[in-house]
């Protein structure tokens, strides 16, 4: 019941989704009104990588290790005694990643899941086409951002979260619908 009580009483909330479905853009308008967010961890480090012209992503299990690293540094130290605060993709982002790498147990994944709980409501923007675009640092194809989008969805799942799909509408709207969906908590 204790973990119940926590996890509904969180203030981490997780935007996620596979990639270039307007997470950043939508997180931008949600500071803009305020509302504090971590940014991903994964986009910071393949930026360090390029600038030190090395290979963006070196193997994908030592990334997600990398990326997961990052991710609890910044879960720990967002403070979230003020209102909500939200995450561009969390510890369980790293952990699918680890996971499709059979780079980790169920166990250490449930430990980590454990250790780090979010709100239970995770918003997923998804997979759209229209918006949709590679630069320096997203060099996936939209193809591979839908599994993304569908491999999280299952993960999140999996691990007792409620995934929320944000409408693929104009960017005020989809602000709009998650505000609406944290103060329904």
């Amino acid at each position: 019941m204790m973990d119940g009580l926590r996890r509904l009483m969180n203030n981490r909330f997780v935007v996620t989704g596979g990639p270039g479905g307007g997470k950043t853009t939508v997180l931008a308008a949600l500071a803009e009104r305020g509302y504090g967010f971590a940014p991903e961890s994964a986009r910071r480090i393949i930026q360090e990588r390029l600038m030190a012209r090395v290979s963006p992503r070196p193997e994908p299990a030592l990334f997600a290790h990398e990326v997961l690293s990052a991710d609890i540094e910044k879960y720990r130290e967002v403070d979230i005694s003020d209102g909500p605060r939200f995450f561009d993709r969390g510890v369980l982002d790293a952990l699918w990643m680890l996971d499709a790498e059979n780079a980790l147990t169920y166990d250490q994944a449930a430990r980590y899941v454990h250790d780090f709980p979010y709100n239970r409501r995770v918003f997923l923007l998804p997979p759209w086409k229209e918006i949709y675009d590679t630069d320096a640092e997203r060099d996936q194809t939209f193809e591979q951002s839908v599994e993304v989008f569908e491999g999280l969805k299952r993960w999140y799942r999996q691990w007792g979260y409620e995934t929320l799909e944000v409408p693929r509408t104009h960017v005020g709207e989809r602000v709009s619908f998650i505000l609406e969906a944290v103060d329904n908590i």
